[in-house]
């Protein structure tokens, strides 16, 4: 595989459209979302805590994730949200590179990260990542950090 390099992000990369085409033709609408809330400024990441970041190979994009502050729990809980890898660079261990980097950004605010997920794969890739499904009606998937 190409070099994988993982970046916080502060603009949304011009080629997330191309990652919104492919995830509305796989029946995922999040990453409209992600866009439609970017642009009018309801969710940028920015928050203290909060991160936006992407999955690069030569420059090219091929997943992106968001860490927010839950708003569903207590101050000390993180949500990860809007987590899409292409489906070419599916497999190759990337969206677990993804996720790594965005939990460790929150291990120095949080103690918790929280999740919803509605399909099995994505069950399975988050309990792979040390996830835990959750009975929260809140969050499907629960991550227990530790001391922030």
């Amino acid at each position: 595989m190409k070099r994988l390099e993982i970046q916080r992000i502060e603009h949304l990369p011009p080629e997330i459209l191309n990652l919104e085409k492919e995830a509305i033709g796989e029946g995922f609408r999040f990453l409209t979302r992600l866009i439609a809330e970017w642009k009018s400024g309801a969710n940028r990441f920015d928050a203290p805590g909060e991160c936006l970041m992407a999955a690069y190979t030569d420059h090219c994009l091929i997943g992106i994730g968001g860490l927010s502050v839950d708003p569903y729990a207590q101050h000390d809980t993180a949500r990860l949200r809007r987590v899409y890898v292409a489906a070419s660079s599916r497999g190759l261990k990337v969206g677990q590179a993804l996720v790594d980097a965005l939990v460790e950004f929150a291990s120095y605010r949080f103690r918790i990260v929280r999740l919803s997920t509605d399909t099995p794969e994505g069950d399975a890739f988050y309990r792979r990542c040390g996830f835990n499904r959750s009975d929260d009606e809140h969050a499907t998937h629960t991550l227990f950090l530790g001391d922030a």
